[in-house]
């Protein structure tokens, strides 16, 4: 299929559905990373949001760190009545408490089956990835931990190896529903790869990155599309602001993908 024709998962997001030459190719899984305050939650609720009042699509939003609460008090701060959406049955909130057992992608899968989303937000994929690395989900997909600490070295490596694959295993798992994905990264200021474990860029089918900068009172937020497999996009840096209708991406009108 020519690039041209693949279809799109618009983000309602009208400077940044512009650099991405339409929208993000549905099925695509996209990796939203940044430091603390760049609004990586904000802008997975305006994707949800969006998706629904805008274009009529499910969306399931997976978190791990803010609880149900949490996110409609954070929504209503913009107005978006994530609640009367959840009502409508498009949109479905779900808390996964990371510390309570490692069946994550049996429940999954059992909410996607259910719920038949056309939009999938895991948020964040830092502590989800980190709390399966320590419960030991490779294990149960036939690739022990024990066996590779035991064949490599040094330690870090070994760390890495597991992450990849149970990233590997969770888009897999995705991927194979065929929608369009979100997860967050959480990003310290001083790191150089484009995520927290310095993996799931490789796995991810596109990253985003969000940059925040506080000098003298003025804030300077930008972004920039890194990486979009199926498309072409804007490649320079854009700057954004969060107002009181959540995200708003600036480039120039005349921008070239």
């Amino acid at each position: 299929m020519p690039l041209e024709d693949i279809p799109r998962t618009k983000t309602g997001i009208q400077g940044l559905d512009a650099a991405l030459n339409g929208g993000i190719p549905t099925g695509n899984a996209v990796l939203i990373s940044g430091g603390a305050g760049t609004g990586k939650s904000t802008f997975c609720l305006q994707f949800a949001v969006n998706g629904a009042t805008l274009f009529g699509e499910k969306t399931l939003y997976i978190s791990t760190e803010q609880t149900r609460e949490e996110l409609y008090r954070q929504a209503y701060g913009f107005n978006w009545r994530v609640d009367d959406l959840e009502a409508r049955n498009l949109l479905k909130i779900v808390f996964f408490d990371v510390t309570n057992g490692n069946s994550f992608m049996e429940k999954l899968d059992a909410i996607i089956m259910d719920f038949k989303p056309r939009r999938i937000i895991i948020d964040s994929l830092t502590t989800l990835t980190d709390s399966l690395l320590v419960s030991g989900m490779t294990e149960d997909k036939g690739f022990s931990m024990v066996q590779i600490a035991e064949t490599v070295n040094p330690m870090p490596r070994t760390d890495q190896i597991m992450t990849k694959h149970i990233l590997y295993t969770l888009f897999k798992a995705i991927k194979k529903y065929k929608v369009t994905s979100v997860f967050t990264s959480e990003l310290p200021e001083d790191e150089h790869s484009l995520s927290a474990d310095g993996v799931s860029e490789f796995v991810a089918d596109g990253v985003l990155m969000l940059h925040f900068l506080g000098m003298g009172g003025v804030d300077s937020r930008s972004m920039r599309v890194r990486k979009m497999r199926y498309t072409d996009h804007f490649k320079d840096i854009m700057q954004y602001e969060m107002n009181q209708n959540g995200f708003v991406v600036y480039a120039d009108s005349d921008i070239k993908v």
